[in-house]
């Protein structure tokens, strides 16, 4: 099998064009923070698939700094791009005697395994994609590397990977476990084998089909976040306390930070939650209008919103309702788990105040405002209660970027809370706050935590002003565990997983895909009609289209014929049938249906692990033709000289679309017109 591999090799690892290609640009600039060791988020998938790719990287000696801001940019001399592309290219290479090994465990001739690594050997489409740095190639290796793991050696671990390079393998994982189910509950009917052997062989896959799959899902990242411990260009939609555990951004700023707050503070107040955005309590001299466009009116009182933004006006004072003081005393007097406090705005001196007016943008909610006398019958209530979510004791004190803080209000019990609405133009397009009575159990937008904080010591608004305007340089060091930063890093990415309803040009629907309607430029010469397109083998995909209807004719009839009582086929024949359609057939199913549920701007490439799977299956059906339902010897020959024909077919179709493929040679305009076999493929010509 291994033979039928190396004529790719060398194609695959050219890399005679040297410029960004299509999605290089988005997994270019992980790679690039991962070798500068700067923290990032990306909702694709576990860190596995960004590691393969940033290990060739570092194997070419990658310094990181490339700016990846244009696809088609012709990349530096500092950037390996030969080292980058490998391992995809390798991977993509070692695909073809993966999947001839599939047939051979499902039972199949090596004759018909032969046939299929030929068929994956010979898909454009396959050979485009794992000629750039991209992640297709990898995650079909290690799908094909799972199915052969199980189906060999059952309780090996390989079968764990494929879902840490994209979380589409999951899907394959899923299905492999159903079978390993089947599988299981045929081997308790084993009557030869004894108990302890028994729960022996069911104890080992559990442990090797679903503990070391979790186990291995922790280590990739517990190694990926230990990679990136630098401040990078996501650390606003982490937490403060996981912010401040990256070396730089937020620890830089919260260095020296006392840990506890205590009357007279100095404290900003960043809510918990990253919906829509980041945000921090803010306010400003300005006030609600007196009535809103629909006729409602406002207490016209300063107003308090979430500024997604580092500002002066975040500053608020954490004050004793009992005492006048607004600095710190000695020794400091902690805020304690129940306190009340009131807190009041550090450049208005306003205090945060809430009541039983409607909100301007939620009017289920109270409005929350800067208190102002007009003496019209509207008292202050700025007294609010100190509710620590996370404390350890009731008498826990409020810790700096540790605690998440409820704010109860006193008067009416609502939760200080970040609705997720926008204000209009009058209040500067800012994040509306509100004051909910409704607000029950944990609710991350009705939770904040002290972010920067330093110890009052100004009594006069004059040089208090000047103190909040000066930096904060006094330190706190808060070290996460790594289930902590690892729970967060899993909500966050689930929280900002793409939902794009954005059109691309190339994007398409996951019904364009099987009948391959659709096609993707990948690279064109700035000067010359050499192109690369992700275009596939027209021949190959019709033909598996085919074995896939014929796979549901053989099974529903196999099963028809069963229920009557006519056995045409052996009971190990159908079993190895039904298994082989099981895993082709079925890797199709779930490596393509999900994309219908899903929002998100979906392209050509995202079917090539369906593709792999599907063309598998053709192999299967042809050979069930051939030895099972096909009798007479003449019926059989002309199926091999059709088999024959359609393997001819599927090389000419290689070879006709090999120069978009490879990008050379190149071809004339009407050489690149004669390959625009369908109106929907978006060739391009150049005029010369």
């Amino acid at each position: 099998a291994l033979t039928t591999m190396l004529p790719a090799v060398p194609s695959l690892l050219m890399c005679l064009w040297l410029c960004c290609s299509f999605d290089e640009l988005y997994y270019g600039q992980f790679v690039s923070l991962y070798v500068k060791r700067l923290f990032f988020i990306d909702d694709s998938g576990p860190p596995l698939g960004h590691m393969v790719l940033a290990l060739g990287a570092y194997l070419g000696g990658f310094d990181g700094n490339f700016v990846w801001n244009r696809i088609g940019a012709e990349y530096s001399s500092n950037v390996p791009v030969f080292s980058l592309r490998a391992i995809p290219a390798l991977a993509g290479a070692f695909c073809v005697p993966l999947g001839y090994q599939v047939m051979v465990e499902l039972g199949c001739s090596h004759l018909t395994a032969l046939g299929a690594a030929l068929l994956l050997l010979l898909e454009n489409a396959l050979i485009t994609q794992s000629r750039f740095m991209l992640l297709e190639s990898s995650l079909i290796f290690f799908l094909l590397l799972a199915v052969v793991s199980y189906l060999r050696f059952p309780d090996a671990l390989c079968f764990a990977l494929s879902p840490r390079v994209k979380y589409m393998g999951l899907f394959t994982h899923l299905l492999l476990l159903s079978l390993a189910a089947v599988h299981t509950w045929r081997l308790i009917g084993d009557r030869t084998l004894g108990n302890v052997r028994h729960s022996g062989r069911v104890f080992a896959r559990c442990l090797a089909l679903v503990v070391l799959p979790v186990l291995l899902y922790l280590a990739f990242f517990f190694i990926h976040l230990n990679l990136l411990y630098r401040s990078g260009p996501h650390d606003q939609m982490m937490s403060s306390a996981f912010q401040a555990s990256l070396e730089g951004g937020l620890s830089r700023i919260t260095q020296g930070q006392p840990l506890e707050v205590a009357y007279g503070s100095q404290v900003t107040l960043r809510s918990v939650s990253s919906q829509p955005v980041p945000c921090w309590l803010h306010s400003h001299k300005a006030n609600y209008p007196i009535r809103y466009e629909n006729g409602r009116g406002s207490s016209h009182q300063q107003q308090v919103t979430c500024y997604p933004f580092k500002d002066v006006n975040n500053w608020w004072i954490v004050k004793d309702p009992g005492r006048q003081d607004l600095a710190v005393s000695s020794p400091p007097r902690t805020v304690k788990h129940g306190d009340i406090v009131q807190l009041l705005h550090g450049m208005t001196s306003r205090f945060l105040n809430t009541h039983d007016v409607a909100a301007p943008m939620s009017p289920h909610s109270q409005e929350v405002s800067g208190y102002i006398d007009f003496n019209v019958s509207m008292p202050a209530q700025n007294l609010w209660k100190v509710d620590i979510v996370n404390r350890e004791s009731d008498r826990a004190v409020w810790k700096t970027i540790v605690s998440e803080v409820r704010l109860v209000h006193v008067n009416t019990s609502a939760v200080l809370k970040l609705s997720g609405q926008s204000l209009p133009e009058w209040g500067f397009r800012q994040l509306e706050v509100v004051g909910d009575k409704l607000s029950k159990g944990y609710q991350p937008s009705g939770l904040w935590n002290v972010e920067e904080h330093r110890y009052g010591r100004s009594q006069e608004q004059k040089e208090r002003e000047l103190e909040l305007h000066s930096p904060t340089h006094i330190d706190v060091s808060h070290n996460l565990t790594f289930m902590a930063k690892f729970l967060e890093l899993q909500v966050r990415s689930m929280l900002t997983m793409r939902n794009e309803e954005t059109e691309h040009k190339y994007s398409s629907s996951p019904l364009e895909w099987v009948t391959m309607d659709t096609n993707i430029v990948y690279w064109i010469h700035p000067s010359s009609n050499a192109q690369i397109h992700l275009i596939g083998n027209a021949v190959t995909w019709t033909l598996s289209n085919l074995g896939l209807v014929l796979f549901a004719v053989l099974f529903v009839w196999h099963l028809l014929r069963h229920q009557r009582r006519s056995l045409d086929v052996s009971k190990d024949a159908w079993r190895q049938f039904a298994e082989a359609g099981a895993v082709c057939g079925g890797g199709w199913l779930v490596n393509y249906l999900p994309f219908f549920m899903m929002e998100k701007t979906l392209f050509l490439y995202h079917y090539l692990p369906a593709l792999t799977f599907k063309i598998l299956l053709l192999p299967v059906v042809l050979e069930h033709l051939h030895t099972h339902i096909l009798r007479s010897p003449s019926q059989r020959r002309v199926l091999e000289g059709t088999v024959l024909a359609a393997l001819a077919a599927v090389y000419l179709c290689y070879r006709a679309l090999s120069p978009v493929t490879y990008g050379q040679p190149e071809l004339n305009s009407t050489q690149l017109a004669s390959l625009r076999w369908r109106e929907s493929w978006d060739i391009l010509l150049r005029r010369h």
